[in-house]
């Protein structure tokens, strides 16, 4: 008797949590099924819910010269700032493992530097640079600042794919000949790619979401989508915006349903 309470109890326990979990899931979720349905109104206005449902201001997004600019400035930095910060916070994430708890613990405080300070003194300091190498307004140096943003999370997503890993076979394969890089592609990377492919997704995000150091350093032919949004924001309310959202996180899901696919491929392989 004693026992089925004491198993009833912790059933319960375990229902309170996923009753809590899946409220902060909602609460969390609830600004974008409301965004979602508010792109397909055909009120001027941002309304909801819709009184009538239509698709202008899709067609108005992707009639627009400037938005669809603005998009691909903005797709193209997310790819670039994913091509160099992935295998960079990788390389950086193996050697602070790699190195003793004093260094690792160091340079680990220096690798989140940018998640520490406010992303706006990041932005000045990233603006007053950029005008003395003229990088300001360019794609090069948009790249170069979400790159800095986007490290830290690559860097601590590979390190606790690291954690789990045994080096006894890495070693092992370094003992039998292979050069380190080779059994560092062949024998380590195979058994955290899931962490690396998770960092690449989030700097991915980090680009094509960062607007605070964007409104200073981007402009021009080359500004990118979320300074528009920004500053469509300020001077007027265009439901325009509600379709350019959707579309973003219709991107964003992709990439994660991406990275899921990839690792669930990787997994089953193993």
């Amino acid at each position: 008797m004693a026992y089925q309470e004491m198993a009833g109890a912790k059933k319960f326990d375990g229902l309170w949590l996923v009753l809590v979990g899946c409220l902060v899931l909602f609460f969390l979720v609830l600004p974008t099924l409301i965004v979602i349905p508010m792109s397909f109104s055909d009120s001027a206005y941002l309304e909801f819910p819709p009184q009538n449902w239509s698709l202008r201001w899709y067609e108005a997004y992707f009639g627009s010269e400037e938005w669809v600019r603005a998009t691909k400035v903005s797709l193209i930095a997310a790819f670039w700032t994913t091509i160099i910060a992935t295998p960079l916070g990788a390389v950086a994430a193996y050697g602070l493992h790699c190195s003793t708890a004093r260094i690792r613990n160091t340079f680990q405080l220096v690798m989140i530097f940018p998640l520490i300070v406010p992303v706006i003194l990041v932005a000045v300091g990233v603006f007053h640079l950029y005008a003395k190498l003229g990088l300001n307004y360019t794609i090069t140096g948009i790249v170069i600042a979400h790159v800095a943003l986007a490290l830290p999370f690559v860097i601590i997503t590979v390190m606790s794919g690291l954690k789990n890993y045994d080096f006894d076979q890495e070693r092992a394969a370094r003992s039998l000949g292979a050069s380190r890089f080779m059994a560092i592609l062949t024998i380590t990377y195979p058994q955290v790619k899931f962490s690396v492919q998770a960092g690449a997704f989030l700097a991915f995000i980090t680009s094509l979401d960062e607007v605070v150091i964007a409104m200073l350093i981007s402009g021009g032919e080359n500004a990118t989508v979320t300074r528009r949004m920004f500053n469509a924001l300020r001077d007027q309310i265009d439901p325009t915006i509600a379709a350019i959202s959707t579309c973003l996180i219709a991107v964003s899901i992709g990439a994660l349903i991406g990275v899921r696919v990839l690792g669930s491929r990787g997994k089953a392989n193993g």
